[in-house]
């Protein structure tokens, strides 16, 4: 039985990730600051913990793991990460983790570590046109991410390269693209595109109006979170270091994700554009590399994942309607 530490697991992708590894039947111990939110977690063993601790980095790592899974950040959607106000937390919060973890992961001798990088690293200057951003891996240089989210997941990227080549460690990393699904943070404000408009859509009643901030014709491509969780078995278990992009090629602009989500619920609504925090204009997923070097690419249709994610929303709507 492989045995695996999954950092962040009680988190949206790490809690997805825990079920997974449990189904190919890993002994998993998961750390996070909390339980995941929307079910029980079904890691083996799960430690409350800071990992911007060294302390406490050492003692999550208090036996041999198979594999490492460094999922853990401070972050959230647009709300979060682009007003500039958070921009001290997430560069100090999620550097002090990848620094800690992987000093661990080198003492402990961990045979192979997975890390979650983003999307958000590549250029700002290559993203100005919504109908044709450049995100290929090797167009992340000259360096010019559009947030301090993206300069500290590069920044990470070359810590744990820099492992790799110094220390031999067997690294993986990949750029993940907006994924999104039930258990997501669907309010609060870290909530990320997908989730906030099933909410608000949930919440509207037909023939009502829902806000969306800018003009609705930027564009971005989201990844279902099972398509995410396969590309990242299929890199764990290849030869490639990466970084490598794991995402959806199917671009859409935000007011067609609305649109998307409104003709699954069958309502009809107005959209009202209003100033707000947007990102870059234009951003899809490149996956020539991933199909070169995993013979693999996401296939999964965004209205598929829409819809699975909308009914999971909607129930939880409905469950605060009748909290309140």
């Amino acid at each position: 039985m492989k045995k695996a530490l999954i950092c962040g697991a009680g988190g949206f992708i790490g809690s997805h990730l825990v079920k997974r590894l449990r189904e190919k039947d890993y002994w998993i111990r998961g750390v996070d600051l909390k339980y995941p939110e929307f079910s029980k977690t079904e890691a083996d063993d799960f430690i409350i913990g800071d990992l911007r601790d060294p302390r406490i980095c050492i003692h999550v790592m208090d036996q041999a793991f198979d594999e490492v899974y460094q999922l853990a950040a401070d972050m959230g959607g647009a709300g979060y990460v682009f007003t500039g106000h958070n921009d001290a937390d997430i560069m100090h919060n999620s550097a002090l983790i990848n620094l800690n973890i992987l000093d661990a992961c080198y003492k402990k001798n961990v045979n192979k570590i997975f890390y979650s990088s983003s999307a958000c690293i590549y250029p700002k200057y290559n993203q100005d046109d919504p109908d044709n951003p450049k995100t290929s891996e090797k167009s992340a240089y000259p360096a010019y991410p559009d947030s301090e989210y993206g300069w500290e997941k590069l920044f990470s990227e070359r810590l744990y390269l820099s492992f790799h080549r110094n220390y031999h460690m067997n690294v993986r990393i990949a750029r993940f693209h907006n994924i999104f699904g039930p258990e997501g943070t669907w309010e609060g404000g870290r909530e990320k595109a997908p989730a906030a408009f099933c909410r608000k859509i949930a919440e509207a009643q037909d023939g009502g109006e829902i806000e969306m901030w800018g003009d609705g014709e930027q564009t971005r491509s989201f990844l279902y979170i099972d398509e995410c969780l396969e590309g990242v078995d299929r890199l764990m278990k290849s030869e490639f270091t990466g970084p490598v992009n794991i995402g959806s090629e199917e671009m859409v602009t935000i007011n067609q994700l609305a649109e998307i989500i409104m003709h699954i619920t069958g309502k009809k609504l107005t959209i009202k554009h209003i100033k707000g925090p947007l990102g870059v204009r234009g951003r899809n997923s490149d996956n020539r590399l991933i199909k070169e070097k995993l013979g693999w690419a996401p296939k999964y249709s965004l209205k598929e994942g829409l819809n699975k994610t909308y009914l999971w929303i909607q129930e939880q709507v409905k469950e605060k309607s009748h909290e309140a």
